[in-house]
This record gives C-alpha cells, sequence and structure tokens, in this order.
C-alpha cells in the first residue's frame, strides 16, 4: 500500500428534510451568494426550502451555469462576487453548479492582474478560496466532498480541471428527495458516472490494499444492484438515498487512498465532451470499455479481480474471463439505457481520434496509472469505441 494523507473536513447532512438545517450550518452576518443552473430547483421545490430557511440572511443570486460550467459565464459571478463583497457561496443544484462555484471560490481570491484560466492550466498557483458549501440535487461527480472541479471554456473548445484543498465545501446538504424531479437520463448519466469514478481507482494494478479493494468492489456491486430501482417512477425514497450516497462515496477521496489510480477514461472522455457536446458520464460510457480491452495487459491482475468477485466469472479461462468482464461492464451500463458506442451519437471515430491525437501531443499529455496511453494511444483507445 502506498503511503498516504487523508483529510476530508466536509460535513455531511443527508436525509428528508435536511436543507432547514441551513440556517444553523451558514455562520450569521454572511453576505450569501446562491448560484443554481438552469431553474430545476425553482420546479422541484428546492429554490423555496432554501430561500424559507436563510429568510433572516443577506442573499444574493446567480443562475444559468450550464451543465458543463463555462468559464466565461463564472467570470461573470466573479465578478459580481466581488463587486457586493460576497464572503459565502452556496452551490444549489449537481456537480456541474458545484464545480463552478469551486472555480468561482478560488478565482475571486486571486490578486489583482492574475490569470483566472491559470487555475485549469496550473499556472495561477490558489493560495485561498472563499468558503463554499452545497445543496446537492444531482448526485454524479461526489464533487460534495472532494476539492476537484472540472469547467469548459467555450472561445477554446477546453474542457479542463483542478484540484484544491482551498475548495472543499464546508458543508453539503443532500436530500433524497430533491432527486425526485430529475429526468431518467440524469439520473442515468450519475450512476454510470459513479461506477466509472469508482473504477478509475480501482482498475488499475494490486497494491497490497486489501480494503480499498473490497472498498471500491461493495459500490460496484451496490451501483449495480441499485440502479434498476433508482430509475423507478415514481420514486423509491430508499433507493435515491443509495445512488446518492454511493455517487458521495465513489469520489469523496477515501477509495483511492493508498493506491495507484487512473483517470485516463476521463482525461480522453473530457475531450469528446469539448468537441461534441456529450454529457460527461456519456463519454465515459465510450472511452471505459475500449480503454479496459486497450490496456487489458496491464490491467491483466485487477481485470481478473473485477471479473470473479464483481460479476461472478470463473477466471480459468483468463482472456475469456477478462472479455466476458468488460462484456458485462457493457451490458451493465445498456441495461439502464446508456449507449457505449460513438456512432450512437453520429460521431466518426477516425476524426474525433485525430482531433484528440492532435490535441494530446501539442500538451505532451500521458495518462493513466502507468502514464503509457499517449496521443496515439487515445486514438487507438477512440477508434476502438466506433
Amino acid at each position: 500500500m502506498q503511503n498516504f494523507v487523508y483529510h476530508n473536513p466536509t460535513r455531511i447532512v443527508f436525509g428528508k428534510n435536511s436543507i432547514r438545517h441551513l440556517r444553523d450550518l451558514i455562520p450569521q452576518g454572511k453576505k450569501i451568494l446562491l448560484i443554481y443552473g438552469g431553474g430545476s430547483i425553482f420546479r422541484n421545490g428546492v429554490y423555496d426550502q432554501v430561500k424559507t430557511a436563510l429568510s433572516q440572511a443577506e442573499v444574493f443570486e446567480f443562475g444559468g451555469i450550464e451543465a458543463n460550467p463555462l468559464y466565461e459565464t463564472l467570470m461573470k459571478a466573479v465578478k459580481l462576487v466581488k463587486e457586493k463583497g460576497i464572503d459565502f457561496l452556496l452551490s444549489v443544484g449537481g456537480g456541474s453548479v458545484l464545480d463552478g462555484t469551486k472555480f468561482i471560490a478560488a478565482a475571486a481570491c486571486l490578486p489583482d492582474g492574475a490569470d483566472a484560466w491559470g487555475i485549469l492550466t496550473g499556472e495561477t498557483p490558489i493560495h485561498s478560496a472563499l468558503p463554499l458549501a452545497s445543496v446537492l440535487t444531482l448526485p454524479a461527480t461526489g464533487s460534495e466532498s472532494n476539492p476537484n472541479s472540472v469547467i469548459s471554456r467555450k472561445e477554446t473548445d477546453e474542457k479542463r480541471s483542478f484540484a484544491s484543498d482551498h475548495v472543499y465545501p464546508v458543508f453539503s446538504i443532500l436530500d433524497p428527495e430533491s432527486t425526485y424531479s430529475l429526468p431518467q437520463k440524469q439520473v442515468r448519466n450519475g450512476l454510470v458516472d459513479s461506477y466509472v469514478h469508482t473504477m478509475e481507482q480501482y482498475l488499475t494494478y494490486p497494491s497490497a490494499a486489501p480494503l480499498q479493494d473490497r472498498f471500491a468492489e461493495s459500490l460496484l456491486l451496490t451501483i449495480i444492484e441499485t440502479a434498476p430501482q433508482a430509475l423507478m417512477d415514481p420514486p423509491i425514497y430508499d433507493a435515491r438515498a443509495g445512488y446518492m450516497w454511493c455517487a458521495t462515496m465513489a469520489l469523496n477521496t477515501l477509495i483511492g487512498r493508498g493506491v495507484p489510480q487512473d483517470w485516463a477514461t476521463h482525461g480522453i472522455g473530457h475531450e469528446l465532451t469539448a468537441f461534441y457536446g456529450l454529457d460527461h458520464a456519456e463519454t465515459l460510457a465510450i472511452v471505459e470499455p475500449s480503454l479496459m480491452r486497450h490496456q487489458a495487459a496491464r490491467k491483466r491482475e485487477k481485470l481478473l479481480q473485477y471479473a470473479s468477485r464483481v460479476w461472478g466469472l470463473d477466471t480459468k479461462d483468463e482472456d475469456a474471463a477478462i472479455e466476458a468482464a468488460i462484456q458485462k461492464t457493457e451490458a451493465f451500463y445498456h441495461s439502464i439505457g446508456m449507449p457505449t458506442r460513438l456512432q450512437d451519437y453520429g460521431i466518426d471515430a477516425d476524426v474525433a481520434a485525430r482531433r484528440i491525437e492532435e490535441r494530446f501531443a501539442a500538451r505532451g499529455t500521458r495518462l493513466g496509472e502507468h502514464s503509457a496511453i499517449d496521443a496515439a494511444a487515445a486514438g487507438e483507445i477512440i477508434r476502438m469505441a466506433a
């Protein structure tokens, strides 16, 4: 097992009617910026619950955060924060709103003249950030209790990420009932997102970390078991609660402590979103099976473990077991309505591969737990996903 430091400062407040606790969780006297997306919180009653809980506070609002939050939009919020002297940010929505809020929190504390996009490229260091918190309505990214954020830039067709301990949420409220109005597609996306987050920290190579392996496997099995009920309409509370907690645990940094991590599926998938506008989870479901096949030799031991422990497959014929495990993964995605091929979205694999190869070559990108996936390998993986 690798050396590690584990510290997660985010308080989780979970369960029915938990939004009312906002009044006690945010310190008195704060100027609060309420940040949200396209307006679903008005339809599902969450906005009214939040405003009631904060009726005694000074609250400003900023809406319109995109499903892939845009740098151009977020910089408008940064300007508002500075103009109004806002000193606490409250994200109300899904992971995209919260990712955008994290960027706003960091960018608002940069010195005058600093390049805010440099936060995403790594050229602008983060030394502080405004305190932030969340009311989560779409379980998927785990952003409610991690230091990560992914931001897009329309001007350059880029999607890039950053991580900083300064942007851990102070607290996150998770009420499963707030997910009841979600379209089935968004629930599907959240389930796939949670599954792949777990796989990126699990499907690498053995590192003598048996507890972390079992943590990851329990999450994968629970997502598989919970998914059909989580998609039911009318919603089932316990299924939505299980799904919501899996999404949080998949990326709150716990299962990744002490083990190698991959994240190549994400790295390639981000480019499909940047170039073609696909949902994040849609890109993951396209890339992951092909990446597993492409990297099967390097991931062999963990693929066999995955085949046996998660899918219950006989591994005597190792090659057959590995292919069967990958097919089982694809079948699971299909069972919840998630396509796994570029052709399902009308995307030419050769064109997509060339665009990604060019970008990765220009950046010198190398991905994966062995840094073995370069521009050419990424192109091969994309072509395999045709």
